[in-house]
């Protein structure tokens, strides 16, 4: 699907909620099939990556019921054989979690995913889960990954990178494995799956940069998702960005892994506003409000803040777009292995509407304030974060643009122009 995208409204006002966390519902529809017993989950995520999750687990046996928004799940506390691949979809996070929690099972499985999800690398999860004796084989580090009956034995893992979805895979191996299980990060990725395990009896600790964890069962739990910051980002740039607008996003996660993006925007002077901040089930949740910022100036994201905003970058390139002076984004290699090579797409992208902006190793240097001219056609690569950012530059530009292919804005957010649609006045 081809969107045209101009701006023909003159600000957004009012109040949304955005949709569920998708990392939480993930690991919720998981966690949940590995626990004896009936689980509650409000406020599920209806995206497509999130729905694959779901699919995988009923084929291994979980018997989950969706109403509406929430899933009750009744699980006899583990997998079982299916005879079937299991098909995870678009959905990198539910084949490396998966991964985990199928290595040390007493049959085989089979983890497929679409033509996207098989060129995403899966070393990274291949090799320590190898280290804990899982038999695993892949078309050179790729999808489809056949995994072999294997007694699991703890390790001490020193992680080059700081991936929640290794973290996770590691630690959910970690659960089924005799002995100890200890993995390090160089820096925090999310901590959902550290505050979920616990949560439902899992012996887990964490100390930093290092979490330990040691077989176990899961009790069952009820869980309610807030919104999804990621989701929440794209209001927060449309409200800094479109003259004179003021927006606030009700119920956001505010885990501090995840909240790089409030970072950068107050180092970068925008107006953005905490209000009514609570804990639900072990996350920090609050409302947030953001109004129109026209003295945006640059500044640098590198170092262990990224992990924190890994799935914002191409965003707050497009803000830097919009600020004065230099804005350098470095440390940010791991862009290049998401939906698409998000550092080059963003940077061809932008290109194209107008922005001084420049591809390096691991980043990009945008030189801000940018006149965006648009009369363009632009493409999200089959990557929904492209998609979504590629909106908000639409608005910003002098002339009409049209992205092609937006269809990928489902993976995520199904509902995305509708809530934009709810804000224009």
């Amino acid at each position: 699907m081809d969107l045209p995208v101009r701006k023909d409204f003159k600000t957004f006002n009012g109040e949304i909620a955005v949709p569920s966390d998708k990392s939480i519902s993930h690991r919720a529809v998981i966690f949940s099939s590995l626990a004896k017993g009936k689980s509650i989950i409000r406020n599920f995520s209806m995206a497509a990556d999130p729905l694959s999750s779901v699919e995988v687990c009923k084929n291994l046996g979980a018997d989950i019921e969706i109403q509406e928004n929430n899933l009750i799940v009744n699980s006899c506390g583990k997998f079982n054989y299916c005879s079937t691949s299991l098909n995870c979809g678009n959905s990198g996070t539910t084949m490396r979690f998966m991964a985990g929690a199928l290595a040390g099972q007493d049959y085989g499985s089979v983890l497929i995913g679409d033509d996207s999800l098989s060129k995403r690398p899966m070393k990274r999860i291949i090799e320590p889960l190898k280290l804990m004796g899982a038999k695993i084989d892949s078309e050179d580090f790729h999808a489809p990954l056949k995994i072999y009956s294997a007694k699991l034995h703890g390790i001490n893992y020193n992680s080059k990178i700081a991936s929640a979805q290794v973290k996770s895979c590691v630690l959910l191996a970690g659960l089924n494995a005799s002995g100890v299980t200890v993995f390090k990060e160089p820096y925090l990725s999310r901590n959902h799956t550290e505050i979920m395990l616990k949560s439902m009896g899992a012996d887990i600790s964490a100390n930093g940069f290092e979490v330990v964890v040691k077989k176990s069962d899961l009790m069952p739990l009820d869980i309610e998702i807030c919104g999804d910051i990621s989701s929440a980002a794209y209001f927060i740039a449309a409200g800094m960005l479109v003259q004179k607008s003021e927006i606030i996003l009700k119920n956001v996660g505010l885990n501090p892994t995840r909240t790089g993006i409030i970072d950068v925007i107050r180092s970068m002077g925008g107006d953005i506003e905490i209000l009514n901040r609570k804990e639900v089930c072990g996350e920090i949740v609050g409302d947030i409000k953001v109004k129109y910022s026209p003295d945006l100036r640059g500044c640098e994201i590198s170092g262990n803040l990224i992990p924190r905003l890994i799935d914002e970058i191409p965003l707050i390139a497009l803000i830097a777009t919009q600020a004065e002076g230099l804005t350098v984004i470095k440390d940010a290699q791991d862009l290049r292995n998401k939906e698409s090579d998000r550092i080059s797409a963003t940077v061809e992208e932008l290109r194209k509407l107008g922005a001084e902006i420049k591809e390096t190793s691991d980043g990009m240097i945008i030189y801000g304030k940018s006149l965006l001219q648009g009369d363009v056609k632009v493409c999200s690569h089959g990557d929904h974060r492209l998609a979504m950012m590629l909106y908000i530059a639409g608005l910003l530009c002098e002339k009409e643009i049209c992205i092609k292919d937006f269809e990928w804005v489902k993976i995520s957010f199904p509902n995305y122009l509708n809530l934009f649609e709810k804000l224009k006045s």
